[in-house]
């Protein structure tokens, strides 16, 4: 996802200020429960929330950790319900991807989070996002559903803009910082697949006795580049002839952002973030009377099988070179162990084939200069262990890993 250079109520008569009151109180009313839950959803007997760069607890089952310039991997390693691979690669200055996975006796959880316009809100939300989940679920006596999913987007939201506000005077080109959110979680049995934005999940499917395997989308996108997404937008929007405009081939929001849903990008969203001293690109030249974007997640839930065999969450930097039915091929093929780091290597060499140059020549272009090449691509892959899954075996240690803050 990337710049050019269904919640639609703006906020209460109170102010963002008043917002970010109300968040803080929230979160403390949900504190004690938070403290009981987490024993299920957290790692036990340590911190697993304050990393200095990359965070694993449980390490006995995180797999080998390495590096390969600027690619960072976990090969394999030991989740709730089986293997799971990891990696991500930064091309840009500052790495504005997160990724994470956390897994207890409750279940897994497994985040990517493409951030854009910098990396405030992708590490805000890779923060933040976890912990509401797990509030939200102890809310529900330790439940997980689509509504206890959608509640942790809204308070990673409204937080998000409380600290934006908070900031405005020092730091105002954080509200011009946003995410794509894409979130999994196993629970007894059934995945739910959370998204905002354009990154996605695809399912490898076995095909009867047949030996082979379907490429399955589970995620909905969020991209002005379809069809479906401008119809949307202009039915939300219809008198606002500019609400999507082509620039240089591409449908763009606005004509800044090709996303229609995030966490973040709260200058589309509330109008008092939409003026000076916001960088001008980001500031739009009519008064907005209601949020261009919204923080409101797709959510699927879909029943595991035995016949699902794996799942590849990436963001779109590994889809803009690899189809669906490529990347599960790559995993079939293959053992279990590497997987993440396989499908980011056959992107990028996807990427230097476009631009008709060698992979160990596009290996030696350093961050920042890479990103014309391709973008910060986060994979991780879970392997789906059904005798684990069905009978509710647990891991003897829990799981807390996040990719690297950056390379």
């Amino acid at each position: 996802m990337e710049f050019d250079s269904e919640d639609r109520s703006e906020v209460g008569g109170s102010g963002v200020g008043g917002l970010r009151v109300r968040v803080s109180e929230r979160c403390g009313m949900l504190l004690a429960l938070m403290n009981l839950f987490s024993l299920c959803w957290k790692p036990f007997g340590r911190d697993a929330d304050r990393f200095d760069s990359i965070g694993v607890i449980g390490s006995t089952f995180a797999g080998r950790e390495g590096r390969d310039g600027l690619l960072w991997f976990r090969d394999v390693g030991k989740y709730a319900s089986g293997d799971f691979s990891m990696a991500v690669v930064q091309a840009n200055q500052v790495l504005e991807d997160q990724s994470q996975i956390e897994s207890g006796p409750l279940g897994t959880f497994v985040g990517i989070y493409d951030g854009h316009g910098g990396p405030d809100a992708s590490r805000y939300v890779c923060d933040h996002l976890f912990r509401h989940f797990q509030a939200t679920s102890a809310e529900s006596s330790g439940l997980v559903t689509a509504e206890t999913i959608e509640r942790a987007f809204r308070l990673t939201e409204e937080g998000y803009t409380a600290l934006v506000s908070g900031s405005w005077n020092a730091r105002p080109q954080i509200a011009g910082a946003g995410t794509c959110c894409l979130v999994g979680v196993i629970f007894q049995q059934t995945l739910f697949v959370a998204n905002v934005g354009d990154s996605r999940v695809v399912l490898g499917k076995k095909v009867g006795n047949t030996g082979g395997m379907a490429a399955i989308q589970l995620s909905t996108e969020h991209n002005a580049n379809l069809e479906a997404v401008r119809q949307e937008l202009k039915e939300l929007h219809p008198h606002d002839p500019q609400i999507v405009v082509l620039k240089h081939g591409v449908w763009r929001v606005k004509g800044i952002i090709q996303v229609s849903r995030s966490i973040g990008d709260v200058y589309l969203k509330h109008a008092q973030f939409n003026r000076e001293p916001l960088n001008a690109k980001f500031r739009l030249p009519e008064p907005m009377h209601m949020p261009i974007l919204s923080a409101n997640p797709s959510i699927l839930s879909h029943p595991l099988q035995p016949n699902d065999s794996f799942l590849i969450f990436a963001s779109d930097g590994l889809w803009e070179h690899l189809s669906n039915e490529k990347a599960v091929d790559i995993v079939n093929s293959n053992p279990h162990a590497g997987s993440a780091k396989r499908l980011i290597k056959a992107a990028l060499h996807e990427a230097a084939r476009k631009r008709e140059m060698r992979y160990s020549d596009l290996r030696k272009i350093d961050k920042k200069v890479r990103r014309h090449f391709h973008d910060d691509i986060s994979v991780i892959v879970l392997f789906l262990n059904h005798d684990l899954i069905s009978r509710g075996t647990v891991l003897d240690s829990a799981l807390s890993l996040r990719s690297a803050l950056d390379h």
